[in-house]
């Protein structure tokens, strides 16, 4: 009497599909993506000094910054909004969106022994990177509200909008984390580019200067940097400010074609993310 042994083979590739997010997959490994996020949290301020109290100082600081620059040289209308204020609610924007995207660019790079040995969605390791940068946007978000509550500045039921950008922001920058982080697997010029790209994104968005300093002819071009609405709105939920929807809106637009390519670009490099690390 023969006995026989069946082994059973599974074999794990990609979703087909160029544009799917796989949220249920996702969902199944949501223990490691808290833990991956968890560990990025702890590294980043692992033997510094103050700790989590960088993710007040340096928002706080370059506000003060820009306040005696522009208080001194120049004048920026920001209508009714102290300029503490609004240069902090373009910073605290731009900060979590330049540091998340940061880290995420080399989020395959940094985690190479694990993304080459064990199989998870890859899409949760920049997830993870960028969701790390919440914490510092919460705790810059408690800074801005007590300065606030400083200039008298009345809170109203427009705050309820808030959320949406900050979601949408951080849309924004899961996108372009997710981007950066696979071209940087197979092109490592992107750690060398990367910091110039942000640097220009950072003077072409309305961080430290109200948008109505752009010529009205150009606005609309202006519109499809998609932090110029995020801020616009941001600012419009925060202090009730006049907005120009349409700016919004092209935005809103620039947002999700971000995400979209962003996710191509992902599902076509991601089968050779574990050979080229």
């Amino acid at each position: 009497m023969t006995h026989e042994t069946f082994t059973q083979i599974t074999r794990i590739k990609p979703s087909h599909s160029r544009f799917s997010l796989n949220l249920k997959e996702i969902w199944a490994y949501r223990e490691l993506l808290y833990f991956l996020t968890w560990r990025d949290v702890k590294i980043r301020y692992k033997q510094t000094a103050i700790g989590i109290g960088w993710t007040i100082l340096q928002p706080i600081l370059t506000t003060a910054i820009f306040t005696a620059i522009f208080s001194t040289f120049t004048r920026f209308d920001t209508a009714a909004i102290p300029y503490p204020l609004f240069a902090l609610s373009g910073l605290m924007i731009w900060l979590f969106v330049h540091n998340a995207i940061t880290i995420a660019s080399n989020s395959f790079v940094n985690n190479a022994n694990l993304v080459t040995k064990v199989y998870f969605p890859r899409l949760i390791v920049p997830l993870a990177a960028t969701l790390a940068g919440v914490i510092d946007l919460f705790f810059s978000f408690l800074t801005l509200i007590i300065l606030m509550l400083y200039y008298a500045i009345s809170i109203t039921t427009q705050i309820v909008w808030v959320p949406v950008f900050v979601l949408l922001a951080i849309i924004q920058t899961v996108a372009l984390g997710t981007l950066f982080s696979a071209l940087n697997v197979r092109f490592r010029d992107v750690k060398f580019a990367l910091p110039f790209v942000l640097q220009v994104w950072m003077i072409a968005s309305p961080i430290f200067y109200p948008l109505s300093l752009v010529p009205e002819k150009w606005k609309l071009i202006f519109a499809f940097n998609p932090l110029a609405g995020i801020l616009e709105g941001f600012r419009f939920a925060l202090f009730g400010t006049l907005v120009d929807w349409l700016v919004i809106g092209v935005s809103m637009i620039s947002v999700f074609f971000c995400v979209a390519v962003s996710l191509f670009v992902f599902k076509q490099m991601e089968d050779d993310f574990a050979d080229l690390i």
